[in-house]
């Protein structure tokens, strides 16, 4: 699968001496990465996408629980870009995060090096741009954490593991929704929904041996709506959400939100025919869809199933029925591997609450531009990473403190360089609020959290009386439905400045985000690691100098 570079590996090994924190002990897997421009036509019509190494979605990234990961990215485009890893925890190392809050810009013609380990963690996630509106464009793709192989796995080895990447799509250059939102709109409508980067156009068919289990890893990786994912005439057994091994309950459907990822087991026991997969937007008035075909190996000639099958019947209460099933898919408390373990415990509900924030959206204009905020706040980019500006103690970036817990009712919106302190080992009540009438999902970068509660309307403190403190699912991106609320835990055991977002990309773009400081007054290796000596500079930092010694 291309895991190791041909002809690079000296030249890559040179490069570890540049990366201050790599365990010697585990294994090394090394990428050379090459972003370009390059047409791509998913709707049938020629537009611009982004490449890694001459394809579209990019590569995946396989890996095993704790491998060392040395990613080398030449940026080839006429803009500065980087790569964030969707739900990799990044232990003790928020510079490599690849946001902007937290990394400098690879510029264009320039390279950078990323230097992370898939530290105690197993599961599908995807790597994306972060930056501007590069998601619009691709870039993108699949990144997989397998257990090692002593560990044992709650089902058997599948006789084939895929990569579904599916989201929306627009036919607009990511250059010019960025203008867009930049002149202070809204984005338009998707024009279409692709499953690994085809539309309409997609008559892509899997083979597949009849009696045999498959396991699909499937990604939200849009820019805004949620998806539903089926096969039709077969049964999905959840077994992995996010790193965290689920329950296994069979589900017909499921609906993914931006942002997130699930991981079925598909077995193939229906009649000799090709079956859909279908794919298609939930919560919106303009209803898109694609699809791809199962071909079931022992079939001399296609034989389809009646075309109706893709356009199934919704129930009647989207809503409703889309919370049970998140209400539904919970962890598997008796399988083995890596999964969050505060303070020595996996009984989260027992742990003393130290902090209870409230986030709640909202939408205004300011100075006559869209604009999104948490808690009245519209975040605004500064002159500097956040990371570098606190490593070098350079003044004036950022202020902590500078969004507030709860939301404030009434003063408007105000747009600032929002950033949250939290002390290290502290844990976290943390309340979604929405009060739109839009379905939104939220991410935290460096962590999982507990989702121990979802409902409708307003969140009180009798709603604590619904929570799951048993066995809530762990994963790193929640949805919050229209007019409800979602809570999480969290266990802050992850020092370093973390992004809490929107996954609605303008929203994100916009303002609806913030930076998390999990601070710990120690100062020590244990807890977090060096700016590592290749580090870029940038901003106010750029006449600064990298660490020279390796811990």
């Amino acid at each position: 699968m291309g895991w190791w570079l041909n002809g690079a590996v000296c030249t890559m090994m040179m490069a570890i001496s540049t990366i201050s924190f790599v365990q010697a002990d585990d294994p090394y897997r090394f990428f050379d990465w090459r972003v370009t421009y390059g047409n791509i036509s998913p709707l049938g019509i020629p537009q611009r996408g982004i490449l890694i190494n001459g394809q579209y979605p990019g590569p995946d990234i396989y890996s095993v629980t704790n491998d060392n990961l040395i990613i080398n990215v030449h940026n080839d485009l006429d803009e500065p870009f980087l790569l964030s890893w969707n739900g990799v925890q990044l232990r003790k190392n928020s510079y490599q995060d690849g946001v902007y809050g937290t990394t400098c810009p690879i510029p264009p013609g320039k390279n950078y090096t990323y230097a992370i380990q898939v530290k105690d963690q197993i599961g599908s996630f995807f790597y994306f741009p972060s930056l501007a509106v590069h998601k619009a464009a691709g870039g993108f793709g699949g990144f997989r954490i397998l257990s090692r192989p002593r560990i044992p796995v709650p089902f058997p080895e599948p006789a084939g593991d895929f990569t579904f990447l599916i989201g929306d799509w627009f036919e607009h250059d990511h250059k010019a929704l960025k203008a867009i939102l930049d002149r202070g709109h809204k984005l338009p409508l998707p024009e279409g929904v692709l499953i690994n980067g085809q539309g309409v156009s997609y008559i892509s068919s899997l083979t597949v041996h009849k009696g045999k289990t498959y396991r699909f890893r499937i990604s939200n990786v849009g820019l805004q709506n949620t998806l539903n994912f089926r096969i039709q005439g077969h049964q999905m057994k959840l077994v992995e959400v996010e790193g965290t091994h689920t329950i296994q309950s069979m589900y017909t459907s499921l609906d993914i939100h931006v942002g997130q990822s699930y991981s079925v087991l598909v077995t193939m026991d229906q009649p000799d025919q090709d079956y859909d997969i279908v794919v298609s937007t939930k919560f919106v008035a303009k209803k898109l869809l694609v699809s791809s075909t199962i071909h079931y190996s022992n079939l001399r000639h296609s034989r389809h199933s009646s075309s109706a099958s893709v356009h199934a019947e919704q129930p009647a209460d989207e809503l409703d029925w889309s919370i049970k099933q998140a209400r539904s898919i919970r962890t598997n408390l008796t399988a083995s591997g890596p999964r969050p373990n505060p303070q020595g415990s996996y009984h989260y509900g027992r742990i003393k609450i130290s902090r209870t924030l409230i986030l709640e959206s909202s939408a205004a204009q300011v100075r006559r531009k869209q604009r999104y905020a948490i808690n009245g706040v519209s975040f605004v980019a500064a002159d500097t990473p956040l990371k570098l500006a606190d490593y070098f103690k350079i003044k004036g970036v950022f202020k902590v403190g500078s969004i507030p817990d709860k939301p404030r009712r009434g003063g408007g919106m105000r747009m600032e360089t929002s950033v949250m302190g939290a002390h290290h080992r502290d844990f976290l009540e943390i309340i979604f609020q929405n009060r739109e009438k839009i379905v939104q999902s939220y991410h935290l970068d460096g962590y999982s959290f507990w989702v121990v509660g979802m409902d409708r309307g307003t969140w009180s403190q009798a709603s604590r009386r619904e929570y799951n403190l048993r066995d809530a699912i762990s994963r790193s991106t929640t949805q919050v439905y229209p007019e409800s609320w979602t809570a999480v835990y969290v266990a802050l055991d992850n020092v370093g400045m973390w992004n809490l977002r929107s996954e609605y990309w303008a929203r994100q773009y916009l303002g609806q985000q913030f930076y998390l400081q999990v601070y710990s007054q120690t100062h020590s290796l244990r807890d977090e690691y060096l700016l590592p000596k290749n580090a870029l500079l940038c901003g106010r930092a750029s006449n600064k100098h990298t660490p020279i010694t390796t811990p």
